[in-house]
């Protein structure tokens, strides 16, 4: 695991709430400009729309469907110096309604690169660990440059040229499997050649979803520093009384998912939808990654902690099912050690 040098994760990642309001507004106080926006509307079902630097602020894809890109200039028409600005569109502006977004740091830029056996466009964060590829894909086994200087544990790629799924890797599972954003299951395939990602490039076999010949695929890859970002499994009791996952950090975000049997959504938790409840670490409102359908939870349903430290699990059942494994993501609110401390709520 890389060491990291962030004394302030709100840096580089950061959750941004609003309320729409029909005509065009200023996303602001998002702490930088942003290469990747993921865009969710709460209090009605919506799509969830991805946007990044790389291919064009106006372009975007939706985690929950097979889709290809599509280009809106009424959605997300800019990246801005501190957040981006929106359109009228209702996706992402409805007025009234309340939306959510996660915003990641890049390089603010891009740069060729040539370490793979296909060349690839990289806006690469190597202090945090996440970057942006670009790459054209040649239907045989092959190489991507990713430009992080370690290793990906998780690796999300969509063909923006056609229907492909979403493919996800995950170092928690092994790279001879995968997993997709708008369905359920965990599959084998050739998805990553069987290759565990290095420090300079990550594989691809001969599947449509990350390799097909002459279309154009998006990566998104994230590499783990202590104390900003985790990337791990842990195996559900089906208990109030869930598993303690230990992160090193106070996470600001988490998603989840079963990778041992389908049926189960992607759900995604943040630290700043749950701010006017007064139920401190606890959280009880949730989004599903695969789902357009709105914020779900109430009061009287807790879903997992937010501790000092990691997360615990607080529902049986969706993310908690009894000796079934879940793989997860997670950032920073703050590190435990280091120039910035943090302190349990």
């Amino acid at each position: 695991m890389a060491y990291t040098t962030i004394k302030k994760p709100s840096d580089y990642f950061n959750t941004k709430l609003w309320t729409g309001n029909g005509s065009t507004q200023s996303i602001t106080g998002v702490g930088f400009q942003p290469d990747f926006t993921w865009v969710k509307g709460r209090s009605e079902p919506e799509h969830h729309t991805i946007n990044d630097s790389v291919r064009g602020a106006n372009k975007q894809l939706y985690s929950h469907l097979t889709y290809g890109e599509s280009t809106d200039t009424d959605r997300l028409q800019s990246f801005d110096s501190d957040g981006f600005t929106l359109g009228t569109d209702v996706v992402v502006n409805k007025s009234s309604q309340t939306f959510a977004s996660w915003n990641w740091l890049a390089a603010n830029g891009t740069a060729s690169n040539t370490d793979g056996s296909i060349t690839s466009t990289v806006s690469a964060n190597t202090t945090s660990g996440f970057s942006i590829v670009s790459y054209t894909g040649t239907g045989s086994n092959a190489t991507v440059g990713h430009g992080l200087g370690s290793a990906p544990t998780m690796i999300i790629v969509k063909n923006i040229n056609s229907t492909n799924d979403w493919n996800i890797g995950h170092s928690a599972i092994g790279w001879d499997k995968r997993l997709f954003f708008n369905t359920n299951a965990e599959s084998s395939g050739a998805s990553w050649n069987s290759t565990a990602p290095t420090s300079s490039v990550f594989s691809i076999g001969t599947a449509g979803a990350t390799n097909t010949s002459s279309n154009t695929h998006v990566a998104y890859c994230f590499a783990e520093k202590k104390g900003f970002s985790k990337f791990g499994s842990y195996v559900g009791n089906n208990n109030a009384d869930g598993n303690f996952v230990y992160l090193g950090f106070k996470p600001a975000f988490v998603i989840a998912k079963n990778s041992t049997q389908g049926g189960y959504s992607w759900e995604l938790f943040d630290n700043k939808r749950n701010t006017t409840d007064g139920v401190g670490n606890v959280i009880q409102k949730r989004l599903f990654p695969d789902s357009s359908a709105a914020e779900g939870g109430t009061s009287s349903t807790d879903y997992i902690d937010f501790l000092s430290n990691g997360f615990k699990i607080r529902k049986a059942g969706d993310t908690n099912a009894s000796g079934d494994t879940y793989i997860y993501m997670a950032f920073a609110e703050e590190p435990l050690v280091g120039d910035n401390p943090c302190t349990a709520r």
